[in-house]
């Protein structure tokens, strides 16, 4: 069979059989000598980078490191500058994959990997996918993503969609009359699997709840659905699952760096410890134990072009205390630093703190279909959110009293019914935003 996928890579000159082989050589590496070949491969990037890229030069300060702790964590601020300041010796934007990060975190930037460091992203996220029966090359993927509308990104987008053999549907306009579309797709398709946004695949399993419809028995070649980019909640996991009659995955990612971790089929959050080492570090920039939370850093192995050193990506998370250097799992995923509420009594709490405790009640009847939180100001919020029918005096009580219970009284709230929310440029739903 015509690997029509790999082709493409091979055509845009990233080495995907050599990047494959690779990869499979760092599988093949004993849990007793994993730890070695990660300090050997993250001292021999930083060596390469001290040697050959002047932005990290300035960055670190002198030629060597004596200790790994002492490096500098690289944020996403010091990367808000023209990438031709950042490539190292020997590379320009003509010859590496670019690439601009999505913006989520508020801190959007240009960034680059070299060829082969591209490829062998591929390999790794190729060799996840098929731990659940997905082949890129032969595999049908239904696609939930947001699109570029300009004339020319989209027909790239396109065409990309083609050569990943995936259809796309745009997650713009989720109104009824789209999805009653979407599932005519699916009844004629023959779809491996479902691929996207978080907020955008629940949306698509609540109107088949609606529609008391099972989507594998119309569509009965889908095998999975993963999804990406938004929090998963478990009730919304059980939901999927119900509705769509396939396992549902979740995945955590970063276009400037690779899979971070993917759920494996025993259930657990598994960490990629192939091409990338990922640190839990504390506020003073030190790692912390294993089943203690603090902010998550990463550095990228494989990518010479440019640097992505003890990189802190903007989440914080848990590393499980049974981690090991070839297998670290990822116990929790709490937010992004940034999705922070700062409350009036002083207390800090994780904004997706208020997205939860008022999602397990704003549902229970079916009426609201989605909703964001917004703080304005130190003891304001506004909830926007998306229903059949506007939320009673009754259920907007019950939703305040449960916030006085989990985090602290004499709250503002103010709840606004919309036709639909606002998302990214690239169609993500940001559920907990701090204004202040």
């Amino acid at each position: 069979m015509f690997k029509l996928f790999d082709f493409s890579l091979r055509i845009n000159g990233f080495p995907i059989k050599k990047a494959t082989t690779e990869f499979e050589e760092i599988l093949a590496i004993s849990e007793e000598k994993f730890e070695t070949y990660v300090t050997k491969k993250r001292n021999e990037i930083v060596n390469f980078h001290l040697q050959n890229n002047t932005f990290y030069q300035k960055l670190v300060g002198k030629a060597e490191i004596e200790n790994w702790n002492t490096l500098p964590v690289l944020t996403k601020k010091d990367l808000q500058q023209p990438l031709a300041e950042r490539l190292s010796d020997g590379y320009s934007p003509k010859t590496v994959f670019v690439n601009k990060t999505s913006g989520s975190s508020g801190a959007p930037f240009v960034f680059a990997k070299d060829k082969m460091c591209h490829a062998i992203t591929w390999a790794s996220i190729i060799y996840r996918f098929g731990w659940y029966g997905i082949d890129f090359n032969s595999s049908y993927q239904a696609r939930f993503y947001g699109i570029p509308l300009d004339f020319i990104g989209n027909k790239k987008e396109r065409l990309k969609d083609f050569l990943g053999n995936r259809y796309r549907f745009s997650i713009f306009d989720l109104s009824d009359f789209v999805l009653e579309n979407v599932l005519v797709k699916f009844k004629n398709s023959k779809f491996d699997y479902i691929n996207g946004y978080t907020s955008s695949i629940v949306l698509f399993a609540k109107f088949l709840q609606t529609k008391k419809i099972v989507l594998k028995t119309i569509c009965p070649t889908l095998k999975v659905c993963l999804v990406t980019s938004e929090m998963l909640f478990e009730k919304d996991k059980v939901l999927m699952e119900k509705q769509f009659g396939v396992p549902v995955v979740n995945e955590y990612g970063a276009s400037e760096l690779d899979l971070i971790a993917f759920e494996n089929t025993k259930g657990q959050w598994q960490v990629n410890s192939e091409t990338i080492f990922v640190e839990i570090l504390d506020d003073n920039n030190q790692p912390v134990p294993n089943g203690k939370e603090g902010k998550i850093v990463i550095t990228s192995l494989y990518n010479k072009a440019h640097p992505f050193i003890r990189y802190e990506i903007g989440d914080v998370g848990i590393l499980d205390e049974k981690s090991t250097f070839k297998k670290p799992i990822l116990k929790k995923l709490i937010g992004r630093t940034n999705d922070v509420a700062v409350l009036p009594s002083g207390k800090k709490s994780p904004g997706l703190t208020f997205y939860y405790v008022t999602k397990s009640i704003i549902e229970d009847d079916g009426n609201v279909k989605e909703f964001v939180v917004k703080q304005t100001k130190i003891d304001s919020f506004e909830i926007d959110y998306v229903s059949e029918f506007v939320l009673t005096s009754t259920q907007i009580k019950k939703i305040e009293d449960a916030i006085e219970l989990y985090l602290e009284p004499n709250l503002k709230f103010i709840f606004t019914r919309k036709d639909f929310l606002e998302r990214t440029k690239r169609g993500k739903l940001k559920q907990f935003q701090s204004m202040l």
